[in-house]
């Protein structure tokens, strides 16, 4: 792809640049003053596939505008605070419906009937039609909006009828518990009408028939808000130029947590803030860095799982009386997922050791207690025991049965937590030969530091005294289980059989077997032969061998769909060389198929610039890397224009891939996120043409070090180059 200027995102970000002037100039409405002023909005908008995106931050009021263009037009107003939203969904139309944001959102503020304050915002839109009819208003939790955005019946008691006077419809309910609701104002302007029709719907109309309908827009919650961190507080001076990125980390950035994205996960998730931490760790404040990973010890488990999502607002209340508990509105947590259980570990490690920003606060963050009394080292503890109690049976015997399952009567427990995530596998790859050893490495180090001394009783100690060991067999005995080797007749055969229905070229196949690792194991023990991109959790967290290291870059690096690389990103899985009956399932319209999920690609990064500060590595394999870096780069840089996003797709005609926004397309199983946590993480990774001769964790170090050119790093994109490394190491190792 040849770089240009594109004249759009030029105008998007211009625009996005007058939103924010304006709002921070505009009235409070009825926000109340007095003490410190109050902190300038963060206002810009984000235009994905056929959805506009607009998203505004300031004291009390957070909030993200949603308008989806279709023959399913949508719109909807989320919140952060208590993860709750309003939604309108209107009837199918035999033509897209296009949408304008005509004003700046503005702040506002309203009382329900009790006097008590609902915070939210205010904005002028119109479509590109003479009416709309709504077939359904939601005012609730985002669980229940997003429940029913795809196709699941929402509780009765939280759908709220419409009270209509003139031009102005008006949804209002309080929470089911009583306390302060939500609220939902739609008035037609500019002479517009809102009326019933025959089937009892409003009917929302332009006046006299005219093509554009123009709605005022203003939507309430009253959950509480939540205490923002503002930019000033967020990054340090080492953090990458990028003010899209920025914006959205500071957008879902909060004292208590960091929200996991917008507008479907506007709350917290374990695993990704956990990612987004340790890859953003050299360019965040320690403050930020220590909110998150206090968000994850104050919802462990009481024997160290840790939450993957949480419950809070009316999702917890109706999820409490779901199970025998009326008006409680104690969060819920979700402690299904295993990965996250040996996640935490090095992280912690990489702040509370590795950093010299996190050694110097060590002893005072471990003391730290939460509101009931426990403190940070006791509960990192009990996360500990779990991995070394969990990790034992293998250590012991290493055998297949003993490795790391999905929770009894799962079907997800890692990143890839949709249906057909790991091609129903039981023994996720990223679990077993990446995240255990490194969570046992991590906890023989706090160990020999002494840092949980305060902690540790005897027997907790003696518990924990062997994890180096483990960590040792962990490493040498976990990769064998899932190591699939394809030979060049196969590969063949399987990739005449795969490309046609996948829609691309079968491409070139290696004169040698190829090698690659399995996305899980069956319940029998048997690698499920997926190609995939968690090698990337290795690179990031372990210190593999030069072999290893080889059999994890050297094929996945192929051109798809001999191997995960496209011109628009990396993809995550490839399912070319399983049975045919995985494939559908693993397309490039389902959530963990054929898709380019854009944090996997920063990680690749910043794990191969962390193995390729080794000094221990031979010659080749460094070159291989290093070409692997340069080739992954490239590709990140021709969709840098949707690296913030969640995850995309992909089309390909007349020899070229071009993105596809996912969830726009009919086939798409669910929809991306326009704003995604851990889609921030660029923030800290250099482009290898700016690099300063520091490696991405070594940045808080640099002081902002001038970028130079680096002399050694002119390959990018080279493919022959790329090829000939690859088959060097392939020789040198096989």
């Amino acid at each position: 792809m040849k770089a240009r200027l594109d004249t759009r995102k030029v105008f998007s970000y211009l625009f996005a640049f007058f939103i924010a002037f304006l709002a921070s100039c505009s009235d409070h409405d009825d926000i109340s003053g007095g003490g410190d002023p109050p902190a300038s909005a963060l206002a810009f908008r984000l235009d994905r596939g056929r959805q506009i995106n607009v998203f505004y931050r300031q004291d009390k009021i957070a909030a993200h505008l949603l308008m989806r263009a279709s023959t399913k037009p949508r719109l909807l107003v989320v919140f952060p605070a208590g993860n709750s939203g309003t939604g309108l969904w209107f009837d199918d139309t035999s033509q897209p419906v296009n949408w304008s944001q005509d004003t700046p959102i503005s702040p506002t503020t309203t009382q329900d009937a009790s006097g008590r304050m609902l915070y939210g915002i205010r904005v002028d839109v119109s479509a590109d039609t003479n009416h709309l009819s709504i077939r359904q208003a939601l005012l609730s939790s985002v669980r229940f909006l997003r429940d029913y955005n795809g196709g699941a019946t929402v509780p009765s008691d939280i759908v709220a009828p419409p009270s209509v006077s003139g031009n102005v419809a008006l949804w209002q309910r309080n929470r089911v518990d009583g306390a302060p609701g939500y609220a939902l104002r739609v008035t037609a302007i500019d002479g517009g009408a809102i009326a019933a029709d025959g089937a009892g719907k409003l009917l929302l109309q332009s006046p006299s028939g005219a093509p554009v309908l123009r709605l005022r827009i203003e939507a309430f919650s009253g959950e509480t808000p939540l205490q923002p961190i503002t930019h000033a507080n967020l990054f340090t001076s080492a953090v990458n130029p990028d003010p899209l990125s920025q914006n959205v980390f500071e957008f879902l950035s909060f004292s208590d947590k960091l929200l996991a994205g917008s507008w479907q996960y506007d709350t917290y998730f374990g695993r990704d803030t956990l990612i987004s931490v340790r890859m953003l760790m050299p360019v965040l404040q320690p403050d930020v860095i220590e909110a998150g990973l206090g968000s994850v010890l104050s919802r462990l488990s009481p024997d160290g799982k840790v939450a993957h999502e949480e419950g809070i607002g009316e999702f917890a209340l109706i999820d409490n009386r779901r199970h025998g508990r009326p008006n409680d509105p104690t969060p819920t947590y979700d402690y299904k997922m295993i990965d996250g259980d040996y996640m935490l570990a090095p992280i912690m490690e990489d702040w509370l050791i590795e950093d010299p920003r996190g050694q110097a606060r060590a002893a005072a963050y471990l003391a730290q207690k939460g509101g009931d009394g426990v403190t940070n080292g006791s509960r990192f503890v009990a996360n500990l025991l779990r991995v070394a109690q969990t990790a034992q049976p293998f250590a012991q015997q290493a055998l297949a049965a003993n490795l790391i399952h999905l929770r009894p009567g799962e079907i997800v427990g890692n990143w890839r937590d949709s249906t057909d995530g790991i091609g129903g596998g039981v023994c996720p790859y990223d679990v077993n030969v990446a995240l255990v050893p490194a969570a046992l490495r991590a906890t023989s180090n706090f160990l020999a530091r002494g840092l949980l001394d305060p902690y540790l009783s005897a027997d907790q100690r003696a518990v924990l005294a062997n994890a180096g060991a483990a960590a040792d067999v962990w490493e040498r005995a976990a990769p064998p289980y899932f190591q699939v080797a394809v030979t060049p007749n196969d590969a063949r055969a399987k990739l005449a059989a795969y490309a046609p229905q996948a829609g691309v070229p079968a491409g070139v196949v290696p004169s040698t077997a190829l090698q690659f690792d399995a996305i899980a194991l069956d319940a029998s023990g048997n690698p499920i032969p997926i190609m995939h991109s968690d090698g990337g959790f290795v690179l990031l967290f372990g210190n593999p061998s030069p072999a290893l290291l080889a059999r994890i870059v050297t094929d996945v690096m192929q051109p798809f769909p001999v191997g995960l690389v496209t011109d628009v990103g990396m993809l995550i899985a490839n399912p070319a060389y399983a049975d045919s009956t995985l494939w559908p399932r693993f397309t490039s319209s389902a959530y963990h198929g054929t898709v380019i999920w854009s944090w996997q690609q920063a990680m690749w990064v910043a794990g191969l610039d962390r193995q390729l500060a080794r000094t221990d590595l031979p010659s080749d394999v460094r070159t291989l890397l290093t070409q692997a870096r340069q080739q992954i780069w490239q590709v990140i840089a021709n969709a840098k224009d949707i690296r913030s996003t969640e995850m995309w797709s992909w089309s390909y005609a007349n020899g070229q891939y071009r993105t596809e926004a996912f969830g726009t397309r009919s086939a798409d199983a669910t929809e991306a996120n326009a704003a995604q946590l851990w889609s921030t993480t660029y923030l800290a990774i250099q482009d290898p043409q700016l690099r300063a001769g520091k490696y991405w964790w070594e940045a808080r170090a640099a002081g902002g070090d001038t970028p130079r050119r680096g002399s050694t790093e002119t390959a990018a994109g080279n493919a022959a180059n790329a090829v000939n490394a690859v088959n060097a190491v392939k020789g040198a190792t096989s």
